[in-house]
């Protein structure tokens, strides 16, 4: 069996992937080794960055109505309250964003959303399908499978986490290290409606250990319970039981262990430090786990991975359908790397930061927040794809800046970030001068790009603008330009489909708006497949 993308691994982040391809028209199957949907709760939930992404996959509202809102900490000595804080109380200024708060959700209740989003366009989960060998040639790559079948794709991407089956055939080493001394054990468990507040994110730290307990949205007696081991009289730790659960919670809670009724999912967690030295190998290429492993502090895990997906199915899609070259796909290594570096040395410094925090009355998990962990300052302006730095506003590689304005033709409230979630490259062009341009750029690149001509409220669209060619959005607050800060005599911003911004150009230099459309999409409509 042939098909244009094989990914292999179906957690949070082939699913993302997975989504994006299957959307664009791309042909994909997924497989996953696991002979069920694992009901895994690990992760505890999207930052604002891959909200944006979710949305973009039109899945937020599912997610945002499944999950809750941030909780409030508190944080006990001695099984005494001492302190309550709540990080998100006064969120930081952010880079404009419709989302004000990440969510706790479960990892499987989000892997259920994602994959009923895969099922509309086609695709399911191929569950105890297990990837065992990999033979790269001319044209496409031929995965081997248990029990002797195969699957023939273009290209194949590893998402099958830290122990990557993908990534071992390959032959790519995994540096890092395992801090063998810094262990917890995990698990999800059933306590007692009335044992705790369902309010609240408890946190119990003494001089022996600790007990962190956080409610699972969606769930009317489920709890994340996370701990310090128990050890035997060597110090070696012991794996996780349920009576071992109630033993430490008595121990560092006061709480009778009875109330905890039920436990599953126990896991030890030690923390890996480690990342590839590649992400791409021919025509297979590595996201998430696979890729790289760090510190839970922070969040950033599962939250990496999706923001890989995102940086890489859109590139793909341009190469499968003939818009840009197979040299694309480099850039996925040459953004992803270097941030994935960046969040090892993040989530230590987060770790670091929280483990001397518990060590004081009040201290917690709340000493592992900071704005980065958001992922909205997430760029690539190092990249081959950031064309020049403007003199204010975004530069080339950022994020682009979300903000509310109007339809032009329904006077309906919209946000750039809906414009910009089609899976294609957007024009904003701002000021009559970029007319022009952007008619150019439809006329050359039909559906393969969109372009938004946006208005200052006190402006007057165009007469003679044909309909359908490019579409109008007044700027009625004014916060578009104070986002973009586009130059008196008209700018051009080329957002890419990951929503960074690739180009801002004066509307006099269309060469280079033409140039840099060239390199996200060819030479037009007439463009053939060259992947």
């Amino acid at each position: 069996m042939t098909t244009d993308v094989l990914i292999v691994g179906a957690g949070p982040t082939g699913l993302t992937l997975a989504c994006d391809l299957a959307r664009r028209g791309v042909g994909v199957r997924i497989i996953d080794k696991s002979a069920a949907h694992p009901r895994s709760s690990r992760a505890k939930g999207p930052n604002l960055r891959s909200l944006e992404v979710l949305a973009s996959l039109g899945v937020a509202d599912e997610v945002l109505a499944s999950g809750s809102l941030p909780l409030p900490m508190r944080k006990y000595r001695d099984h005494v309250p001492v302190a309550d804080f709540d990080p998100y109380a006064d969120p930081a200024p952010v880079p404009a964003s419709a989302f004000d708060w990440p969510r706790l959700i479960a990892q499987w209740r989000l892997e259920e959303i994602l994959r009923d989003r895969l099922a509309k366009d086609g695709v399911q989960v191929e569950l105890g399908t297990e990837l065992t060998g990999l033979d790269q040639h001319a044209t496409g790559v031929t995965a081997t499978l248990a029990g002797g079948g195969t699957v023939t794709a273009r290209y194949v991407v590893g998402c099958d986490g830290a122990h990557s089956p993908v990534r071992k055939l390959l032959g790519i080493p995994f540096a890092g290290e395992t801090q063998a001394d810094q262990v917890m054990v995990c698990g999800d468990v059933e306590i007692d409606e009335n044992a705790l507040d369902r309010g609240i994110w408890h946190q119990w730290f003494d001089a022996t250990g600790a007990v962190m307990l956080c409610p699972i949205p969606g769930t009317g007696s489920g709890w994340w319970f996370q701990a310090g081991p128990e050890r035997d009289g060597a110090g070696v730790p012991q794996p996780p039981t349920e009576e071992g659960f109630r033993r430490l919670l008595t121990r560092h809670t006061g709480l009778p262990g009875e109330v905890l009724r039920h436990a599953t999912l126990l896991s030890t967690y030690r923390v890996n430090v480690r990342m590839a030295d590649r992400f791409r190998d021919g025509r297979v290429l590595l996201a998430g786990d696979a890729a790289h492993v760090h510190s839970i502090a922070g969040g950033m895990g599962m939250n990496t991975g999706v923001q890989d997906a995102f940086n890489l199915g859109w590139k793909l899609a341009h190469v499968l359908t003939g818009l840009a070259a197979p040299a694309l796909l480099d850039t996925y290594e040459e953004e992803r790397l270097p941030v994935a570096a960046w969040t090892l040395d993040f989530t230590s410094e987060r770790l670091a930061e929280t483990m001397a925090a518990i060590r004081r009355p009040g201290g917690g998990l709340d000493s592992a927040t900071a704005p980065e962990a958001s992922g909205l300052s997430t760029g690539y302006r190092w990249s081959s794809l950031a064309a020049g730095a403007p003199e204010s506003g975004p530069r080339s590689g950022d994020r682009a800046p979300d903000a509310p304005c109007r339809s032009v033709a329904t006077g309906a409230p919209v946000r750039l970030h809906h414009l910009f979630a089609e899976p294609h490259p957007t024009l904003l062009g701002f000021g009559p001068k970029s007319e022009e341009i952007l008619g150019e750029a439809v006329r050359t690149y039909g559906d393969a790009v969109r372009a938004h001509r946006v208005y200052g409220a006190e402006e007057v669209r165009a007469p003679d603008e044909e309909p359908g060619a490019r579409a109008g959005v007044t700027d009625h607050e004014g916060l578009v330009r104070a986002a973009y800060e586009p130059g008196a005599d008209g700018t051009v911003v080329v957002v890419r489909p990951d929503h960074h911004v690739g180009l801002v150009a004066p509307a006099a230099e269309p060469a280079r708006v033409r140039e840099y459309l060239a390199l996200l999409c060819g030479g037009g409509e007439a463009s053939a497949p060259r992947g």
